[in-house]
């Protein structure tokens, strides 16, 4: 067992499975499994196959029927509920605390034996069919997952989390079950509590209940995405307004300069009204509707990217000034004043954050999954104060050496 804060332990348990545990005295519970495996494992000409996974585990197991399930949780008044990355699937409950064991049993059924009934998968094909077709409507959405499939072109990484309609058609029961039994093991997975019961009788659900998921491996079969050339696309949509994402790959999750980067992101774009492009664009020009910049890591590559919507003629000079920003960031020597404003700007944000409890609990779980700890408050904000003038520089040149590439759908 190591201890990553006062409230936070972690335990290994059998066979490499692992439980975060968080002791907090209130009155609602979490409980969950965190799994390395995203829509970048979906297997060649099965993309979206790790979504539509996440759609229909809850559609029957060996001894639960979907109405089953879906009121196991709700009928104490809780919630079940899951999510699909590029590489991390989570499915978790919030329930009112005293009904852990329900939501242990549920969890452990789901994940251990799903049996994917055709009947069920039948329906569900035509729910995500529907989600297909919908993000397509949003543009400020799709710009997103297109920009990301052209910058990641090669690689797992380089397709639409949720697949198209073809794929759709390939994934039945046998296809489903071949991709849990491989990927839901325990060396890939992290179980993870937050509420007000003892880490010991959380462990001990946890090692009944999950008996029965496969030991595997560590190992994954993933291919690094390979380069890419910048590139300058627009698509016209006959959209009201332009939509453009224009970024870059970073370094990936394990790297030194991660934070540097996010600093970096939070400080051009990020949710200040005080961000350096919220006021180029919009607060002294009015040329945009929005603008933000976002970082994505990745085990093994990371992507930054600025987006904005304005008029299709403010196009060019956004872009122009966006450039100018980030130059401006690298050319130039900041201001110690400059720099703890960042600082404490950047810390207050995610101390904001980290008190909202969803967000603190599922970043607990993807710490744990990833970096095997969980940085304690005042190791976080260390982190940010080492963050130097240079190395804010550093990332700023590094972005735009790169080359930014640009997609706009209009």
């Amino acid at each position: 067992m190591t201890h990553s804060s006062p409230d936070i332990k972690i335990f290994n348990l059998p066979d490499g499975l692992r439980l975060v545990h968080r002791h907090e005295a209130t009155e609602t519970e979490y409980f969950g499994a965190a799994i390395n495996a995203g829509s970048r494992d979906d297997p060649p000409g099965h993309e979206g196959l790790a979504h539509f996974v996440e759609h229909v585990l809850f559609k029957g197991t060996e001894r639960r029927k979907s109405w089953h399930i879906i009121n196991r949780m709700e009928s104490c008044g809780g919630e079940l509920n899951a999510y699909t990355t590029k590489e991390t699937t989570v499915v978790y409950t919030i329930y009112p605390s005293g009904n852990f064991m329900r939501a242990a049993d549920l969890l452990g059924d789901l994940l251990c034996h799903s049996v994917f009934p055709e009947k069920e998968l039948n329906r569900e094909r035509e729910v995500v069919g529907d989600e297909i077709s919908q993000y397509r409507d949003i543009p400020s959405e799709a710009v997103f997952d297109d920009f990301e499939d052209i910058i990641f072109k090669g690689s797992g990484l380089g397709h639409n989390i949720l697949g198209n309609r073809e794929t759709l058609t390939s994934f039945d029961t046998s296809t489903c079950r071949r991709y849990v039994k491989e990927n839901f093991t325990r060396r890939r997975m992290v179980l993870f509590y937050a509420g007000p019961l003892r880490p010991e009788k959380v462990c001990r659900a946890a090692e009944r209940f999950f008996f029965d998921l496969p030991e595997g491996t560590t190992s994954l079969a993933r291919t690094p995405p390979p380069p890419v050339s910048p590139f300058d696309s627009t698509v016209n949509l006959s959209n009201h307004q332009a939509n453009t994402l224009t970024g870059a790959r970073i370094p990936s999750m394990y790297s030194d300069m991660r934070w540097s980067f996010f600093m970096l992101s939070n400080i051009i774009g990020g949710p200040g009204m005080n961000s350096l492009l919220n006021v180029e664009l919009r607060e002294r020009r009015g040329l945009v509707y929005a603008v933000d910049s976002t970082t994505a890591m990745l085990t093994d590559s990371g992507l930054m990217t600025i987006y904005f919507g304005c008029d299709h003629s403010d196009t060019s000079r956004c872009r122009r000034l966006i450039t100018r920003v980030l130059h401006r960031l690298a050319d130039n020597t900041m201001t110690d004043r400059f720099m703890n404003a960042a600082r404490r700007q950047y810390l207050g944000q995610l101390t904001l954050s980290s008190d909202v409890r969803d967000n603190a609990v599922m970043s607990m779980a993807r710490a744990v999954l990833y970096y095997g700890s969980v940085l304690k408050h005042d190791e976080v904000a260390a982190r940010i104060r080492d963050i130097s003038a240079q190395s804010l520089r550093d990332a700023a040149g590094s972005f735009l050496d790169s080359g930014l590439s640009a997609l706009t759908l209009t």
